[in-house]
């Protein structure tokens, strides 16, 4: 007979079953314990293996003591924020609302400036996505830059006005200006 100061682990165990207050019991075998056991044993390591590789798999972090990668990943990804529900309108998966559109167009111009100066001489080491061409061919990148801002320029003026054609040809242009951007001066994740 198992007594009331031992585990419940242990009475289970050396029954080999639940023993309910009422005087019912419901039988567990052992196999299902032990299988119970090792399922979540299973969990457990599983669940181990999984941080202990979402730790290595990341990024290094930046180093710099300015931060200039982490710094123009901030603004790229407010650019990402301000272009994407205009690209949204664009793609006929947004309804058209003007003055939200306007200002979107007019926060992506504000930011279209800001990543350049962020591109330093010496901002090219991890975790920067940057290829060498930004270093390499300055002239052929900053020629980007100037194409992705007036194209950013042209779809504020086009939101400024009613021709929902012409401003989704914008959008189109911005987001073809940053794929090009992409496609030759980043390297994919």
């Amino acid at each position: 007979m198992i007594g009331h100061g031992q585990p419940l682990w242990l009475a289970v165990l050396l029954t080999g079953g639940w023993r309910c207050g009422a005087g019912l019991c419901r039988f567990v075998s052992i196999k299902v314990w032990v299988f119970m056991f090792k399922a979540v044993l299973s969990s457990v390591a599983l669940l181990v293996a999984v941080l202990g590789l979402s730790a290595c798999s990341g990024e290094p972090p930046d180093t710099h003591p300015d931060q200039p990668v982490t710094k123009r990943r901030a603004v790229f990804k407010d650019m990402v924020q301000a272009l994407e529900p205009m690209g949204m309108v664009a793609r006929d998966r947004k309804a058209y609302d003007a003055a939200e559109f306007l200002a979107s167009a007019v926060a992506l111009q504000q930011l279209a400036g800001k990543p350049w100066p962020l591109f330093t001489a010496d901002s090219n080491y991890p975790p920067t996505h940057a290829k060498a061409a930004v270093w390499d061919k300055p002239a052929e990148f900053k020629q980007a830059q100037d194409k992705f801002q007036a194209h950013v320029v042209t779809l504020v003026q086009a939101a400024r006005g009613t021709d929902l054609d012409a401003i989704k040809a914008s959008v189109s242009q911005v987001q073809q200006s940053c794929k090009a951007c992409h496609d030759n001066f980043r390297t994919e994740k």
